[in-house]
């Protein structure tokens, strides 16, 4: 793979005279950053737009680099010219207090694009929800799913590091339908899976500090039970998997699923998707 340019962040930030302190990060509330929408189906040979977004408001921060990933066997990258229009209504200030004035750095690879983007506002600090960048691909011809995900990437407030942070990617159904329950996000779960997407085995891990028996119906498109996991404690380091096996223990067929997990008398969603 190509070499990815990256800027040194904290570097700029010192050079600006806005400060950079030795520690190695702050915890704060997680920022929670997204390749939205999250299941988006196209035409083959289609142009569309993903955005990279702060999905609710979190820790304060004025700068960030990203990496993000894609297929290039699936997906072409469409550059917008010039390539500050990429910028979301965060960074430029049409949906935020900042001043409109950045120092933005662009480049891609073959299946990569590395961004990195700082607001040169004095004293001013975003915190979403709202777009902090756009991304345009061309779709190949050829009927497929594919996936995009935030291969890695750092928040920065005044020079110093904001974390936790927590990032999702998104799937892309060409020519091929994905969906499960609508086309809008499910409602919020204290529960996450992971690897998702995946090829196989995933596990269900809590995000939140509640445990118990937990009881979780994987099922498919048409709302037909797959596979009924537990009951089984879920919680502190006690987590569910399912192997990718339906109930006659062959493997599931590739495309979306939706969990719907019982924990004592709430019921959460989580989507699950399952590669060829």
């Amino acid at each position: 793979m190509a070499h990815l340019h990256r800027l040194n962040i904290r570097g700029l930030l010192t050079a600006l005279g806005l400060g950079f302190a030795a520690a190695p990060g702050i915890a704060h509330a997680a920022i929670q950053v997204g390749l939205t929408p999250p299941i988006q189906n196209v035409a083959p040979g289609s142009d569309f737009d993903v955005f990279v977004d702060i999905t609710s408001a979190g820790s304060a921060f004025n700068g960030f680099d990203m990496v993000v990933s894609f297929d290039p066997a699936a997906l072409t990258l469409l550059p917008l010219a010039p390539t500050s229009a990429q910028q979301g209504c965060l960074m430029t200030g049409s949906c935020s207090a900042a001043c409109g004035n950045t120092f933005h750095v662009f480049s891609a690879a073959a299946d990569s694009i590395s961004v990195s983007d700082v607001l040169l506002c004095n004293q001013v600090s975003l915190t979403g929800p709202g777009h902090l960048y756009k991304l345009r691909f061309h779709a190949s011809s050829t009927p497929q799913v594919t996936q995009l995900t935030i291969r890695r990437t750092n928040f920065y407030n005044a020079g110093l590091f904001v974390t936790p942070v927590q990032k999702t990617g998104c799937m892309i159904g060409i020519g091929v339908t994905l969906d499960v329950g609508g086309s809008g996000p499910l409602a919020a779960s204290g529960v996450r899976v992971e690897p998702n997407p995946s090829r196989g085995r995933v596990a269900f891990l809590p995000n939140d500090a509640d445990a118990g028996l937990a009881e979780i119906d994987v099922m498919d498109v048409q709302g037909r039970l797959v596979r009924r996991l537990g009951p089984a404690w879920l919680g502190g380091s006690a987590s569910l998997a399912w192997d990718g096996l339906d109930s006659r223990g062959e493997r599931a067929a590739a495309g979306v699923y939706l969990a719907r997990i019982h924990r004592g008398s709430r019921l959460e969603l989580a989507r699950i998707v399952l590669l060829p």
